[in-house]
């Protein structure tokens, strides 16, 4: 597990997340007005090679036989939103790839903020490629935060239910966040969530009630044949209310991580890059058959 001192310390850093609204509001009036640079197409996936992960020579083991795709969050980036986790798997013997999906013209690094559609079917094109590579089956997929639920679209209607075995929601938006209540706001600014939905759709995608969630979550929240594994925080101040996570259907399993140490404080973004306790459970997730109990004591 990791530090307590260090969870403090990154939580002290980020305990002002809930006023993400504006600076998002910010880049997605730049990106309006922005003409599309070569920061569109950076992938930043690559620099993860050093680390031992998107290294496409990875054979999956006979332990480990399906490679694992991460699925970054919103502002996030298939580095930085995996310096913790990537590594974690390396380390037990897993292939592991990330991408960088949902990029906005002149918006370099914070990603995830195109349509959420658009951004299933860059992880469509990115499953693909993994499975070429590796030459296996199937891929395990943990996504944080928009990137436990985006991967939904993929599996739902895109055709990517034959593809993956198992999906890791960490802090997913599910079924849509009030972002603290903060989203409450637009109700008083008329045309605002229009101009955010324009400059960055992936953010409107999001809140409760959004036409895309209607439709996403129509009709029963998973598919066959995947299993499904939330890993959730009664602190989370971004997806809120963090029940919101939660999936319901055949092959769900939903965790709150203070059921399996209340002293754990972690909230939204801890839990996707530091939390020990939250790596320890989304590993029992994608192997279930030799999963060990999850507790503050646990040694990662």
């Amino acid at each position: 597990m990791l530090p307590r001192r260090r969870i403090r310390r990154f939580r002290k850093t980020t305990k002002t997340k809930p006023r993400t609204l504006l600076p998002a509001l910010a880049l997605a009036v730049a990106a309006t007005a922005a003409t599309p640079t070569a920061a569109l197409a950076t992938d930043t996936a690559s620099q993860g090679v050093s680390s031992g992960w998107n290294d496409y020579s990875c054979k999956p083991s006979a332990q480990h036989p399906r490679p694992v795709v991460l699925v970054h969050g919103t502002l996030g980036n298939s580095v930085d939103n995996w310096l913790g986790f990537a590594p974690y798997l390396v380390k037990r013997g897993y292939c592991v790839f990330s991408l960088d999906y949902g990029q906005l013209p002149a918006v370099p690094f914070f990603h995830g903020l195109g349509a959420v559609d658009q951004s299933a079917k860059q992880l469509s094109t990115h499953v693909d490629r993994v499975l070429a590579a590796t030459g296996a089956a199937k891929v395990d997929m943990v996504g944080h935060s928009q990137g436990g639920m985006m991967p939904r679209y993929y599996l739902k209607f895109l055709g990517g239910a034959p593809k993956v075995n198992a999906l890791v929601g960490v802090a997913p938006t599910n079924h849509g966040t009030t972002l603290s209540g903060l989203t409450k706001l637009l109700d008083y600014f008329p045309g605002a969530g229009d101009l955010i939905a324009k400059g960055a759709p992936g953010l409107m995608d999001q809140v409760v009630g959004s036409d895309f969630l209607r439709r996403l979550n129509e009709g029963g929240d998973t598919v066959p044949g995947v299993r499904y594994t939330v890993i959730a925080t009664k602190y989370d101040e971004v997806a809120t209310p963090y029940q919101a996570q939660f999936l319901s259907g055949p092959n769900v399993k939903n965790v709150v991580i203070q059921d399996l140490c209340a002293t754990d404080i972690s909230e939204h973004l801890a839990i996707g890059l530091t939390d020990g306790l939250a790596f320890h459970e989304a590993v029992n997730a994608l192997d279930p058959d030799h999963a060990t109990p999850t507790t503050c004591a646990s040694d990662d």
